[in-house]
């Protein structure tokens, strides 16, 4: 078994409690007209399908980077990655998580706007602060980006929702959430 099929296997395991976690974010009650007319109860937050990438990380992580969050920025075999699918304008959000020490579910997470991640990556180097970020290699060729949610802009907010208050302290750029 290749290392996509291995490491595709396991974060599989996740994605039960990833949707779980994210459906509440992703309808919003209807409002009474819709129910009385339409028979309505709940709607879709966008009027348009979501797009949402996952990523989980094995456990320890979260303690030794509890502010980072990583994306695949290249691969041995050259194929296109998850940074450049996502600045090429792919995927809506983000649902970035760390799995707990026994790997049956997650210990923290994190819900990222990847609208607001390519807007703030496209005013990097304009307007000051720059965004924490760098690059990481693997011992298999693999190359991961880097970035500290703690240097974002606050608007557009990049966190649409997370698994427990992230701390953020006052940075230059003002209070995060």
């Amino acid at each position: 078994m290749n290392c996509y099929t291995n490491n595709r296997n396991w974060s599989d395991r996740f994605l039960p409690e990833i949707k779980q976690l994210i459906g509440s974010y992703l309808l919003e009650t209807a409002t009474d007209p819709f129910d009385h007319i339409q028979a309505t109860d709940l709607m879709m937050l966008d009027a348009r399908d979501m797009r949402v990438a996952a990523r989980v990380r094995r456990p320890g992580y979260a303690q030794r980077y509890p502010y980072q969050f990583t994306i695949r920025s290249a691969v041995a075999s050259g194929a296109q990655t998850e940074l450049s699918k996502i600045v090429n304008g792919n995927g809506d959000w983000m649902f970035y998580g760390h799995s707990n020490a026994d790997q049956t579910g997650l210990e923290a997470w994190w819900l990222i706007d990847l609208r607001a991640f390519r807007a703030a990556l496209i005013r990097n180097r304009v307007n000051s602060p720059q965004i924490v970020m760098g690059d990481q290699r693997n011992a298999d060729g693999t190359r991961f980006k880097w970035f500290d949610l703690r240097s974002f802009p606050s608007e557009p907010p990049l966190v649409v929702a997370c698994s427990r208050h992230l701390g953020f302290e006052k940075m230059d750029t003002g209070e995060r959430p």
